[in-house]
C-alpha cells in the first residue's frame, strides 16, 4: 500500500522543482536529453549511497535487516522491505530530486528501473556465465547481487548497487562471486534463522527487538567476534 501511494510522489516533486527552477540541473540549464540521462544516473548513485548508509547506521540497519532475513532469494525478496524503511527512503529520494533538480522524465525512468531492477536482481533465474559477465559491465545481475545476501558479513558488505554495476566497482565494494559458490552459499543473517519468527507480524516488530543486533559498522571486528 505504501509503495502504491508513494509511486506518484517522486514525479510530483520533480515537476514542482522544475517549475521553481530548483536543483543543480535547473541551475545550469542543461539541454533536455543530457539532463534526463544525468538525472537518472545521479539518482541511481544516490540509491547506492543510501544502501551503504542503511548498512552502516545502526538504526537504519535495524530497519533494513528485514530485507536480509529472507532465507532464500526469489523475486519476493525484491519487495521485502519494512514500511518505515520505505517511508524513510522516500524522504531521501525527494531530497535528492530537489537538490539535483532531476527532470520528471528522469525520475520516471529511474523509478521504473529501480522497481523493475529490484525484482530482477533478486530473482532466482539462471543466466549463463558469458551472458552474466556481459551484463555486469553495465547492470547488476541476480548472481552479482546474490553475493550481497550472503550470511558472511564481509560479503554482505559488497555489491550494494540496484541497477548500474559501476558504483560498486568505482567505490571498491564489488565482489565477483561468493566464497562458497552460489550453490553452496548460505543466504540470510546468521543471528536470525528461526523460520517461525520470519512471518509478517514478527518482521514488522523486528527493528524493536531487544536482541543484540550486529550492524555492519565494523564488519572485520564483528567477524572475529562471530
Amino acid at each position: 500500500m505504501i509503495r502504491g501511494l508513494f509511486r506518484v510522489i517522486p514525479i510530483t516533486v520533480a515537476i514542482f522543482a522544475a517549475e521553481k527552477g530548483w536543483g543543480l540541473i535547473n541551475l545550469y540549464h542543461l539541454p533536455p536529453s543530457p539532463a534526463v540521462v544525468i538525472g537518472a544516473v545521479a539518482l541511481d548513485f544516490v540509491i547506492y549511497f543510501q544502501h551503504v548508509a542503511f548498512h552502516t547506521v545502526p538504526l537504519c540497519w535495524r530497519l533494513h535487516m528485514v530485507h536480509h532475513t529472507d532465507l532464500d532469494i526469489d523475486l519476493t525478496t525484491g519487495v521485502r522491505f519494512h514500511p518505515v524503511e520505505i517511508v524513510l527512503s522516500m524522504f531521501i529520494k525527494m531530497a535528492a530530486i530537489v537538490i539535483l533538480g532531476a527532470p520528471p522524465l528522469a525520475v520516471l525512468i529511474f523509478e521504473v528501473a529501480l522497481n523493475g531492477g529490484s525484482i530482477f536482481t533478486h530473482s532466482n533465474i539462471y543466466i549463463p556465465g558469458f551472458v552474466d559477465r556481459t551484463l555486469r559491465v553495465f547492470f547488476v545481475t541476480p548472481d552479482m547481487h546474490r553475493v550481497h545476501h550472503s550470511v558472511i558479513i564481509r560479503e554482505t558488505n559488497t555489491n550494494f548497487g540496484f541497477n548500474l554495476s559501476w558504483w560498486d566497482r568505482i567505490m571498491g565494494t564489488y565482489q565477483d562471486q561468493p566464497s562458497a559458490g552460489h550453490e553452496g552459499m548460505t543466504i540470510g543473517l546468521g543471528y536470525f534463522r528461526d523460520e517461525k519468527k520470519l512471518s509478517l507480524p514478527w518482521l514488522l516488530i523486528l527493528p524493536l527487538s531487544k536482541k543484540k543486533i550486529k550492524n555492519l559498522i565494523n564488519p572485520v571486528k564483528q567477524e572475529k567476534n562471530s
